[in-house]
């Protein structure tokens, strides 16, 4: 029994003296990891959209180049510079990279329920 009291007692003891990890510090304004090259993204992908948009999203490096391409090709984003482009690639693949899935998996088929609605 006092194995187990004392097993429990060293356990407890190494849980909390883990230093938890430091949570990154944000600008207050925008909300962006203040890290880096933050405020090169700021001047640069704030001009036409909210921060928002980028701190709610994830991606890898290939990622945030096709979403780059994606405003630059349909909605008239104006061409960057290739280094200043290379610097954002970096920060956003650093700060706001691929993150694994939150959502769970979807249903099989055989759970889901009956569709209602006639096909075509």
């Amino acid at each position: 029994m006092r194995l187990l009291q004392l097993t429990g007692l060293i356990l407890a003891l190494a849980l909390l003296t883990q230093a938890p990890r430091a949570a990154e510090e944000t600008d207050r304004v925008t909300g962006l990891a203040l890290a880096g090259d933050w405020q090169l993204v700021q001047a640069n992908c704030t001009e036409c959209h909210s921060a928002l948009l980028i701190t709610q999203n994830s991606g890898s490096r290939g990622v945030w180049q096709i979403r780059i391409a994606t405003m630059r090709n349909t909605h008239g984003m104006e061409e960057l510079d290739t280094e200043v482009e290379e610097r954002i690639l970096d920060y956003l693949a650093e700060h706001y990279g691929q993150r694994q899935t939150s959502r769970r998996p979807p249903l099989p088929p055989q759970l889901l329920p009956e569709n209602p609605y006639p096909s075509l």
